[in-house]
């Protein structure tokens, strides 16, 4: 690889740090929680301005309500903000899906809300890794592509979705459908605290469930009362001890709630919980696990349990195609003096659905940090231009060399 062709494009980078930073910094203190539908809008309305140089063809999009089990066992939908899309060249003969979200784990009455300096190379702040200070580096590299005389021969559309933070429900069919166009994806989640990068990635599926017993008189009439806490309790201690019944599958109960006054038999009790599995076909086993510990439950005179939810992500498990991509952006890496490795994840993002339907991708593209989803959430400076270096050099390979593509393609890369 000869990258020093493209070294006065890459040089362009050299100078953008401080102008990342404050961006990154004003993006940040934007609340943008998921269920905050203004404040995710009003990220997305400064990305595109952001993106006004780029001279891509801008589209909001409207995506569905999302759904939540409450806490009392109702079903409430909560509008969601705008998917963004904006594309250029879709006619080019090599096109590249560039990913990130606008929504963070934060809402708006969450006490983390600023940011401030750790030290001289270190932020602290909502959303300042993952993924703000992502998104910078994504629309950086794209303008430093954009000047280079390679442009021409690769399209790309953009696509910042509203709800990754909560599993992407809504933008899914949006993914699936850009899926269907591009020929390899760049998605901007932080890189692992180390600079490594995700290779494989367990899937997930969300699920919260309700249970329905009887009220009564704790005292006068306890044998009449049927206990909601006490069947939801039974049914989490069988989920868990599924953990270890198969390998690569992790069930996790995350919330809990039911009950009222010590002296009412309580009348109904709900919970949530995650599971991650490895391989596709995990998938129908916990699917006849559940299935089977609900009908013991529901065995109970007088007992009712409803189970909501579903697995939103497939595994992500690297195809010949997804190596070769990963290859070449470690050749980029050496030419930039950044190496880099690959480990497999139990965490799931949007490169899941991206894999899913065929599209290899690499989707740790974004900015060195760690302590994401808490208060200690923290960016490393100094992994601004290098990061966006090195996507910048992914782009410039992949529209300046046939031969990058063309390995990626003939390993199964191009999908029909």
């Amino acid at each position: 690889m000869d990258a020093h062709r493209f070294d006065p494009w890459l040089d362009w980078l050299n100078d953008r740090q401080a102008t990342m930073v404050e961006t990154t910094i004003r993006l940040a203190e934007i609340n943008s929680g998921s269920l905050n539908a203004a404040g995710v809008d009003a990220v997305g309305t400064a990305l595109v301005e952001l993106c006004q140089p780029l001279g891509g063809q801008v589209e909001y999009l409207a995506v569905e309500p999302y759904t939540l089990i409450t806490q009392d066992g109702e079903t409430l939908s909560f509008p969601l903000g705008h998917a963004i899309r904006i594309r250029k060249r879709p006619q080019a003969p090599f096109q590249v899906y560039l990913g990130g979200h606008l929504d963070t784990v934060y809402a708006p009455d969450h006490p983390f809300q600023q940011v401030r300096r750790l030290d001289d190379n270190r932020l602290n702040g909502p959303g300042v890794t993952d993924l703000k200070g992502g998104l910078l580096v994504m629309i950086n590299a794209l303008l430093a592509f954009e000047r280079t005389p390679w442009a021409e021969q690769l399209g790309w559309e953009i696509l910042l979705n509203p709800d990754e933070e909560i599993g992407s429900p809504s933008s899914a069919v949006l993914i699936a459908e850009a899926a269907r166009r591009v020929d390899v994806g760049l998605i901007y989640e932080p890189c692992m605290p180390d600079g490594s990068l995700a290779g494989a990635r367990k899937g997930s599926g969300n699920f919260s469930v309700v249970v329905q017993g009887r009220a009564a008189h704790a005292g006068r009439e306890h044998h009449l009362g049927r206990n909601a806490i006490r069947a939801l309790c039974d049914y989490i201690a069988a989920l868990d001890r599924l953990n270890g019944q198969r390998e690569g599958i992790t069930i996790n109960p995350g919330f809990i709630h039911g009950g009222g006054a010590v002296n009412t038999v309580p009348d109904r009790a709900m919970a949530r919980f995650n599971i991650r599995i490895e391989q596709s076909e995990d998938e129908s086993w916990c699917l006849q696990q559940l299935q089977r510990l609900g009908g013991d439950i529901n065995q109970r005179e007088g007992i009712q349990l409803q189970l909501y939810g579903q697995f939103g992500r497939k595994p992500k498990v690297l195809s010949q195609a997804n190596l070769e991509l990963f290859r070449l952006a470690s050749r980029c890496g050496e030419e930039l003096g950044l190496p880099l490795a690959w480990q497999p994840t139990g965490g799931c993002c949007d490169g899941n659905n991206l894999a899913a339907a065929g599209v290899p991708n690499i989707d740790t593209l974004g900015v060195q940090g760690g302590a994401i989803h808490s208060s200690d959430e923290y960016l490393c400076i100094d992994s601004l231009v290098p990061r966006a270096k090195l996507s910048a050099l992914l782009l410039m390979q992949l529209a300046a060399d046939n031969e990058s593509r063309a390995a990626i393609m003939q390993a199964g890369g191009q999908h029909d």
